[in-house]
């Protein structure tokens, strides 16, 4: 293969069968339980990184089924978002990820740096009740619950959250262990059609795991329960700050 063939085709790896395509990346039913609840802020202040700052103690832990989305096929997703501003400008931080599904793990981390991990979640309705619950391995970590759809939420407040920016801490090393890549990335989603929003009574538990540490975010007290299905395009993302560079 010539130079510049390698220069041309160069997308993402491995070279000759990349693990994710191009956009856009469009999703189809895409539908959230959303649990916001209260926390230590000291606790938040530890781990959302400058320019960022903390406007309110509060964490929203989130529950995604994915059934259809473009290039990546089916999967769900579960995580932690922190409410943060940027520049005056207000937003979601995305803290942690795990996901069950190996090409969006790699097109997440590679093309915008969501802090994606391999896992096991799982949004399901038993009876009268929305269920989220995430695995790391064998051992659960985390456990949401929500009563099915029992009040109508406005739409309006709900697509406004969605037009709200995310922001990302994407870090790719070189080859040597430094970091080549260490920038604050903002992105968006667009082209949203909201299906249905229901709020009701909720509940979220979090257990302490070395490696999927949800908990050092403590519940202290569940704020809110949201339940919303969507379509949506994940457009990519902005350099907003470059760590390097500083």
């Amino acid at each position: 293969m010539k130079i510049a063939d390698v220069k041309a085709n160069a997308f993402a790896m491995p070279l000759t069968s990349p693990a994710f395509p191009p956009g856009p990346y469009r999703f189809i039913n895409r539908e959230f339980l959303v649990i916001t609840y209260r926390t230590d802020i000291d606790a938040l202040r530890a781990v959302v990184p400058e320019p960022l700052e903390v406007t309110e103690p509060l964490v929203k832990y989130e529950f995604i089924r994915m059934p259809d989305s473009t290039g990546f096929g089916d999967y769900t997703e579960s995580g932690q978002v922190i409410p943060v501003s940027f520049r005056g400008q207000r937003g979601g931080y995305v803290h942690s990820m795990y996901l069950n599904d190996h090409p969006p793990i790699a097109g997440g981390r590679e093309l915008w740096g969501f802090p994606k991990k391999l896992a096991s979640p799982v949004l399901e309705t038993e009876i009268d009740t929305l269920v989220g619950t995430l695995d790391y391995g064998k051992v659960r970590v985390a456990k949401a619950t929500m009563g099915f759809k029992h009040r109508e939420v406005d739409h309006a407040a709900v697509l406004a959250g969605l037009a709200a920016p995310g922001f990302l801490l994407k870090i790719i090393p070189h080859v040597d262990g430094t970091p080549r890549i260490c920038e604050l990335v903002r992105y968006y989603t667009t082209n949203v059609t909201l299906k249905g929003a229901w709020s009701g009574p909720g509940s979220l538990e979090l257990h302490p795991h070395a490696l999927a540490p949800v908990a050092d975010l403590p519940v202290l007290k569940v704020e809110s329960a949201l339940h919303y299905i969507t379509d949506l395009t994940l457009d990519l993302g902005e350099v907003v700050h470059d760590y390097l560079a500083d």
